[in-house]
């Protein structure tokens, strides 16, 4: 008998055609959104990742972090009407001790000073970006505690994303979570494969498409401009292309996605 695999399900370009020409056979629209994380000042990944964004026309959504964030960064932001900015939470910082999975919004420390650091945070991109930051959290390694994502909301939060599927929770935010991650984290970063990449893509898709999660949060696409080989930049290229040609796929703005606070799934179990 065979061991169960948690290997991504595997899929190809045609199945992701074959999945967006479904849904123009039903008279529906795709949705799809892009974070891209772990950013902090210019940097020639970041440019590109930028430049990619122009070219392809898909809205890009920067998570920054703040207590790293530099003077340089903001100049860049402004250049790109394209990009908005979320919150990628203090410090990255690890708090949790071995062997727990890395996290900095965890349930290690207690969940008021948190959430002071996270409200600091705030405060640093709302002064270097204005209008451009959007009161939106994204946990370093996709993960938080449900008792620091309870007191989000009394600290200024509005919106928050992490990575899977949504998943229940009293959180009253909107959050929109991201189910493309092309970075092989456990295979030396390197490219999982367009099997593996497009197989998250087709499946999230396709139960939206089905019912089987909910059709209304976008497809999300989760990249790290300081940990992609050339074979990931080459994907999230392709992806974009693809994507961005076909009628039934529509790439949205982080500020529109989080225009609308409401209460709303979330999944707090982390990735990577």
């Amino acid at each position: 008998m065979t061991a169960p695999s948690d290997s991504p399900p595997r899929a190809g370009w045609d199945a992701l055609i074959a999945e967006l020409d479904a849904w123009a056979a039903a008279g529906r629209t795709a949705s799809l959104w892009w974070r891209d994380d772990d950013a902090v000042e210019p940097t020639p990944e970041l440019d590109r990742m930028i430049a990619l964004s122009v070219e392809t026309g898909a809205p890009l959504a920067l998570a920054v972090i703040p207590a790293g964030v530099t003077d340089a960064l903001a100049p860049v932001v402004d250049a790109a009407p394209a990009v908005t900015v979320l919150q990628h939470g203090w410090s990255h910082a690890n708090h949790a001790a071995p062997p727990a999975k890395k996290a900095e919004l965890g349930a290690d420390r207690p969940a008021d000073a948190v959430l002071a650091e996270l409200a600091e945070g705030r405060s640093v991109l709302d002064r270097r970006f204005g209008r451009r930051a959007l009161p939106v959290l994204v946990p370093p390694w996709n993960r938080i505690a449900p008792g620091v994502a309870a007191g989000l909301p009394d600290v200024g939060f509005a919106g928050l994303s992490v990575f899977g599927l949504r998943r229940v929770s009293t959180v009253n935010m909107m959050c929109v979570n991201t189910h493309i991650d092309p970075v092989g984290w456990k295979d030396g970063k390197r490219f999982l494969g367009d099997a593996e990449a497009l197989g998250m893509a087709v499946t999230h898709l396709r139960a939206r498409r089905l019912g089987a999660v909910d059709a209304k949060e976008p497809t999300g696409l989760l990249t790290h401009h300081l940990a992609m080989d050339g074979e990931t930049w080459a994907f999230t290229a392709r992806f974009l292309t693809v994507t961005r040609r076909h009628p039934a796929a529509r790439w949205l703005a982080a500020d529109t996605l989080f225009a609308t606070p409401f209460a709303t799934p979330f999944a707090a179990e982390g990735h990577r």
